[in-house]
């Protein structure tokens, strides 16, 4: 009889239900599908899909429930499986998506991608997700509603001046406009004075705050949204994890010599992270000597506006993880010290 080495349930989480595929992995480090079972993605449901789990699995080898990043409809489950002691993995979509390729499987289903979110599971060795310090964790809901409010404000915005333009404006929808549009500013400065004052009560991340805003183009509710988003940057170990968290990286379709499709960018990460990070890069080409050089010399080899400035995203992205990590603010005369230092040294060896 075969010895069972690792037990994974794949889980492919969708808003209203949980597709889950089980698998096993024996000594001989084959692995193998041996269930699949759909659940509501509820309180309910949760407790279903654990007592199946546990009936389906030996008792003597840790299960691991290993999830997509969706959005917000696996963080339920995920804090359940957490509070009952449950070996939890969320991972990337990007991940996923790439690992089904290599997989002989041509109809993509709930099914199959539980599957595939499993077999990974089996294969490779996860991470524990750690749930969000409670700062963090409110600091994202803040900064998300904000951001939601933005947009609506932005669309409100949009509407008066479609209506100013027209020939005769209606003063009744002009003013119940300008209500709307006061709302909104006013519910927007109030979440902003309510994440002040978390900042003021806690003077570490007050003062990675302002490290991270040293950088030309961030501001502080950018610094607040990367933060947030990233837990602090517990959940990242270095900037090429961050760049697909993010979904910044850079994806390529090539086959052979006859099929070369146009680089772009992922954008199978989280959307939020990448949202913060437009304006500041856009900043930073205008007022900082470094970044515009990196966006004109991108520019001239590509020409392509939009991909040197997403390149710029990238960097001043890794650039505050690297400044959070070394404890250090932003050096605009960096290199050049650097060069200079250099220079230095090749003087006295020739003296």
């Amino acid at each position: 009889m075969k010895t069972v080495v690792k037990q994974v349930a794949g889980i492919d989480v969708a808003q209203k239900e949980l597709v889950v595929s089980l698998g096993k992995m024996d000594q001989q480090w084959t692995p193998k599908i041996v269930g699949h079972k759909t659940f509501t993605n509820n309180s309910k449901g949760f407790n279903e899909l654990r007592a199946w789990v546990s009936k389906q699995c030996e008792d003597q080898v840790e299960v691991r429930y290993v999830m997509e990043s969706t959005g917000v409809y696996h963080e339920a489950l995920a804090y359940y499986l957490s509070g009952e002691g449950c070996a939890v993995s969320i991972v990337l979509p990007n991940k996923i998506s790439n690992y089904f390729r290599t997989l002989k499987v041509r109809t993509i289903t709930d099914k199959s991608a539980s599957e595939a979110i499993c077999l990974f599971g089996l294969e490779r060795k996860l991470d524990d997700w750690k749930r969000p310090a409670p700062l963090y964790k409110t600091l994202r809901q803040l900064t998300r509603e904000r951001d939601q409010l933005q947009q609506e404000l932005n669309q409100l915005r949009n509407q008066k001046h479609a209506e100013l333009a027209e020939a005769e404006p209606n003063e009744g929808t002009l003013i119940r406009l300008d209500k709307r549009i006061k709302l909104l500013k006013d519910q927007a400065a109030e979440i902003w004075e309510e994440i002040r004052e978390m900042l003021a009560k806690n003077q570490k991340v007050s003062a990675t705050v302002k490290q991270l805003t040293s950088i030309p183009g961030v501001g502080a509710l950018t610094a607040v949204t990367v933060l947030a988003e990233t837990n602090g940057f517990d959940l990242i170990r270095n900037q090429k994890q961050l760049t697909a968290y993010a979904g910044l990286d850079v994806k390529e379709k090539q086959s052979g010599t006859s099929v070369r499709g146009k680089a772009q960018i992922s954008k199978r990460g989280n959307r939020h992270l990448r949202k913060a990070m437009h304006f500041p890069a856009l900043t930073a080409i205008r007022h900082d000597v470094h970044f515009k050089a990196v966006y004109l010399r991108i520019v001239e080899k590509q020409g392509i506006k939009m991909k040197a400035a997403v390149a710029v995203q990238r960097k001043i992205l890794a650039l505050m993880y690297t400044l959070y990590r070394s404890g250090k603010e932003y050096d605009k005369d960096y290199l050049q010290k650097i060069q200079i230092e250099k220079n230095e040294a090749e003087r006295r060896q020739t003296a």
